[in-house]
C-alpha cells in the first residue's frame, strides 16, 4: 500500500501545521477564479477556491435557461469536483470581510481562511445605474437563479393568460442593447414565432411583442458596423421593436417610462444592461474605480497590497481597462496564477497583455454575428456554427457538453416540435 501523498489535518491541529506550503485562496468560482487555480495546478502552493454557491455556471448561456431551452444542470458545473481534480481544496461560504493587514478572509459560515496570497475573483452584480423602480420589478439574468425567475415569469404568465383570457397578449421589454440583450430579445422573438403557434393556440402570436431599448444609438456597440447592422435586420425580420437612443427613465411593475416620456407596456421587464461591485466590495479597504471595480497595476496586483491579485470583471488596470467578457477573464486568472508561481520562484512580475480573440452573439437559428480578431467578420450560418462550437467546447465536463448540444439541438432544429423546459409559475 502507498501512502497518501495529500497531507490530511489530523486532529487538534490546524490544515497549516500539516501542510506548510504557502496558501492561495480564490474567491470566486466563475471563468477567472477558475483560470487561477487551474494554473496553481502544479504550482508549491495550498489553494482553496472559495464560492458562494458549490458549482459555476457557465454565464453566457444563461439566457438559454431563461428562455427554457436548457436546465440549469446543463450549464452549472460542481466546483469541489474542479478543485478536487485540481489539487485544490473548496469553502462554501459568501465574504463578508477582507483584512489585507492581517491577510485574512472572513466568511458568512465556518472559520476564517488565512492567505499569503489572495486572488479576488468574485464577479459584479447587476447595475441598475439608480432607475427608479428598477431593481423592484426589472428581472436582471447575470445568475442561474435569475435566469430561472425569467423562465417562470414568462411560462407562468403565458400559462395563466391563455386559461384565464383576463389578457389578449403580451408585451417583454428587453433593456441593453449589448450581446446578452440581443440574444435574449432574438430568442423571445424565434419563440413567439415558432413555438408560441404550437405549444400555446389560444393565443395569437401577433399580440405578443419584444421590445429592445437601447439608449446609443446602434446595437451591439463593441461590433464592426457591418456586423451591428446585420444583427438590427435580423431582429426586425423575427419582429423585434428596436428603441435606439431610448434611455429608461423609471420602470413600473406592468411598465417602463422612457426620458421622452413614452409609455410602454411591460408585462415583464428583462434587465440586460450593466454591471458593477457588489455593495460589500466597499468595505474590504480596497482602492475602486468605475462600476466599483478594484484598481490594480499591470501586473494585477494591488499596488498597496502586492500580495492580492484582483482578476475578471471585478478588477480594473488602471491605465488598461479591459471588457468585462469571458476571455480577459480567464486569461487575467491564468496571469495571476502564472504570476505567483513566479514570485515564489524569486523571479519579477510581468504586465499583463491581453491577447484579443473577438466576439459573437447569436441571434437565432442559423443567424450570428462572430467579429474574430485578426480574421473574418462573420454573419449569418457560419458565424453560428463557430458560436455554437465555441460556447459548447468552452462548458466544463463532457456531460454538460452533451446535453447542451442535445439542447441546442431541440431548440434551433425542431423548433416548431422542441419543448420548452418549464417550472413552478411563482403565481
Amino acid at each position: 500500500m502507498t501512502a497518501d501523498p495529500s497531507p490530511r489535518q489530523q486532529p487538534g491541529r490546524s490544515i497549516e501545521d500539516v501542510d506548510t506550503r504557502p496558501h492561495v485562496v480564490v474567491l470566486g468560482a466563475g471563468f477567472a477564479g477558475l483560470a487561477a487555480v487551474r494554473s496553481l495546478r502544479k504550482a508549491p502552493v495550498r489553494v482553496t477556491l472559495v464560492d458562494r454557491h458549490s458549482y459555476s455556471t457557465f454565464q453566457p448561456l444563461l439566457y438559454q435557461v431563461a428562455t427554457g431551452a436548457l436546465n440549469p444542470g446543463d450549464i452549472t458545473y460542481g466546483a469541489r469536483g474542479f478543485a478536487a481534480h485540481t489539487g485544490a481544496s473548496f469553502r462554501k461560504g459568501e465574504v463578508t470581510t477582507i483584512d489585507p493587514e492581517t491577510r485574512t478572509v472572513s466568511l458568512d459560515v465556518g472559520p476564517d481562511l488565512r492567505y499569503d496570497y489572495l486572488v479576488i475573483a468574485n464577479g459584479v452584480t447587476t447595475n441598475y445605474f439608480g432607475v427608479p423602480g428598477a431593481a423592484e420589478h426589472a428581472f436582471p439574468i447575470y445568475t442561474r437563479a435569475e435566469a430561472l425567475a425569467v423562465r417562470d415569469r414568462m411560462t407562468g404568465y403565458l400559462d395563466h393568460i391563455a386559461a384565464t383570457g383576463e389578457a389578449r397578449g403580451a408585451t417583454v421589454v428587453v433593456v441593453g442593447g449589448g450581446a446578452t440583450g440581443v440574444e435574449m430579445a432574438g430568442t423571445l422573438a424565434e419563440l413567439r414565432n415558432t413555438v408560441l403557434p404550437d405549444r400555446y393556440p389560444e393565443l395569437d402570436p401577433d399580440e405578443v411583442h419584444v421590445v429592445l431599448v437601447e439608449m446609443t444609438d446602434k446595437i451591439l456597440p463593441p461590433f464592426a458596423p457591418r456586423l451591428r447592422d446585420y444583427a438590427a435586420e435580423q431582429l426586425r425580420r423575427r419582429g423585434v421593436e428596436l428603441r435606439l437612443e431610448a434611455a429608461v427613465k423609471e420602470v413600473r411593475p406592468d411598465s417602463v417610462l422612457l426620458a421622452d416620456g413614452t409609455e410602454l407596456d411591460a408585462h415583464m421587464t428583462v434587465w440586460a444592461t450593466g454591471v458593477a461591485a457588489h455593495d460589500r466590495v466597499k468595505s474590504w479597504g480596497l482602492t475602486q474605480g468605475r462600476g466599483g471595480r478594484i484598481v490594480v497595476g499591470g501586473d494585477l496586483r494591488v499596488p498597496e497590497h502586492p500580495e492580492i491579485f484582483v482578476v475578471g470583471d471585478i478588477g480594473v488596470i488602471d491605465d488598461d481597462p479591459l471588457p468585462q467578457l469571458a476571455q480577459p477573464a480567464i486569461q487575467t486568472g491564468q496571469h495571476a496564477g502564472r504570476t505567483i508561481t513566479r514570485l515564489l520562484a524569486g523571479e519579477s512580475t510581468e504586465r499583463f497583455h491581453y491577447k484579443d480573440k473577438g466576439t459573437m452573439a447569436t441571434i437565432g437559428r442559423a443567424s450570428a454575428v462572430a467579429d474574430i480578431a485578426h480574421g473574418p467578420k462573420l454573419v449569418g450560418v457560419l458565424a453560428w456554427l463557430v458560436w455554437m462550437f465555441v460556447h459548447i467546447f468552452a462548458l466544463l465536463g463532457n456531460r454538460n457538453r452533451v446535453f447542451v448540444t442535445l439542447g441546442l439541438a431541440f431548440r434551433y432544429l425542431a423548433q416548431r416540435r422542441g419543448q420548452i423546459v418549464v417550472g413552478d409559475d411563482p403565481g
